[in-house]
């Protein structure tokens, strides 16, 4: 399947949100990154329509995240396993969990990262993994890389 480009074709922002920028495949990939497989563990789960959630499988599958695979023959069933595309989204869900929860939870948090052998909450950051810092706008800024053409160079020139 062709998918049309939007905004800047080369921004790898705009590149992701091809993939993933309607919320119920966000969804789908945070069920799936907690181990749901099958249609009807994801219906469940998200109160979503089936044929909604069927076009969003379908995409998520097109767009290398999920593999599609038959475990049952008679009738044809399938389940729908993260690839390492889709495992290596779980630091975008995780970013937006921790400014979810920062910004957007008045009420108080509903879901926390924890460190899974003691139980205690995790305040996460993005850190860069050459120099161990973390990732903030006063140290890191963002440059046109190798590949960028002459709009995106322009875009992100150094000042």
């Amino acid at each position: 399947m062709k998918r049309k480009r939007i905004g800047d074709s080369q921004c790898p922002i705009a590149r992701g949100l091809e993939h993933v920028g309607e919320w119920w495949s966000i969804m789908i990939l945070r069920d799936a990154l907690h181990g749901f497989t099958r249609f009807d563990e994801f219906e469940q789960s998200l109160g979503i329509a089936p044929n909604m959630l069927t076009k969003r499988l379908n995409s998520l599958v097109d767009s290398g995240l999920l593999e599609r695979r038959l475990y049952n023959e008679r009738p044809p069933r399938y389940e729908y396993v993260l690839t390492a595309k889709g495992r290596d989204f779980r630091p975008v869900l995780i970013a937006l969990l921790a400014w979810g929860n920062r910004h957007l939870a008045p009420e108080g948090k509903a879901l926390i990262l924890a460190d899974a052998r003691t139980g205690k909450a995790a305040d996460p950051i993005l850190v860069d993994r050459l120099s161990g810092k973390p990732v903030t706008d006063r140290d890191f800024v963002l440059r046109p890389g190798p590949a960028a053409n002459p709009r995106m160079r322009r875009r992100y020139a150094a000042n």
